[in-house]
């Protein structure tokens, strides 16, 4: 592909929310740069997580991206070795910048496919080793049709970010999502505790650590502050002694959030 058509396709776009660098300097414009240490961050936190539950690489597995939007998620696990990723998005709009970026890359097309879709929809009928659950499992009213559809790939492995509710009880919470676009059939939204979380996955056979947060630099991470967002590895057959697990506090978070407060004045 030419630079200068690179450039047009690339500018035709009205925003970016992930910045991938091509060659000759080319990249997307991405207007928040919060995002960049955002996007960082969250690659320390879990991606490299899941790499070190695979020994370093996913070459020979198939990787399943759920609300996989621009591709960012994907291009990391081809990066990582994976043979092939499906992406799955329910905005045209993502598909399509993924499939630009993927196409710009060089990525050999017989390593991936991305489809505009509702997940509860799509007929996968495919088998897949790892599912990337990132950003979805807090925009859905159906956690357990969501777990059922990803047991139904059979995969040894899910990542998977989400908000979570601070209760210490396994409880799903009400919530209303800020943006309606973003949400997955119903407007209103169940949030999982950590404990509803764990219980979920152990029901479909999952064994699941929660990760504990690694961050050097919270820009553009206040989501995760004070344990309302997590991200948690689940396996079924694959070995997570090389994952660290999160140790909780005793103390409510209210309590830990108090006294870090108080220690950074």
């Amino acid at each position: 592909m030419q630079a200068s058509d690179l450039e047009t396709r690339i500018a035709a776009f009205p925003a970016w929310s992930y910045r991938f660098e091509f060659e000759g300097g080319i990249a997307t414009p991405l207007l928040d740069r919060a995002m960049l240490n955002r996007h960082e961050q969250r690659r320390r936190y879990f991606f490299e997580a899941l790499l070190r539950a695979t020994g370093g690489s996913l070459c020979g597995r198939r990787v399943l991206d759920l609300g996989c939007s621009a591709g960012f998620w994907s291009l990391a696990a081809v990066q990582a070795g994976a043979d092939f990723v499906l992406g799955i998005d329910a905005g045209q709009t993502a598909v399509d910048q993924a499939e630009l970026v993927f196409e710009a890359k060089g990525i050999e097309r017989s390593r991936y496919r991305f489809e505009r879709g509702n997940v509860f929809e799509h007929d996968l009928g495919e088998r897949f080793d790892v599912v990337l659950c990132l950003g979805l499992l807090d925009h859905v009213a159906k956690p357990v049709e969501l777990f059922e559809l990803m047991s139904a790939v059979a995969p040894e492995l899910l990542v998977i970010d989400t908000e979570i509710s601070r209760s210490r009880m396994s409880v799903f919470e009400l919530d209303k999502l800020y943006n309606r676009d973003n949400v997955v059939d119903y407007e209103t939204v169940l949030i999982p505790s950590r404990l509803a979380l764990s219980q979920l996955a152990s029901q479909f056979g999952f064994e699941t650590k929660a990760l504990p947060q690694d961050m050097t630099d919270y820009t553009g991470m206040r989501d995760y502050l004070h344990q309302r967002r997590l991200a948690f590895i689940c396996s079924k057959g694959a070995s997570l002694d090389a994952v660290a697990g999160e140790q909780r506090a005793k103390a409510p978070w209210w309590v830990t959030a108090a006294a870090a407060r108080r220690r950074a004045r």
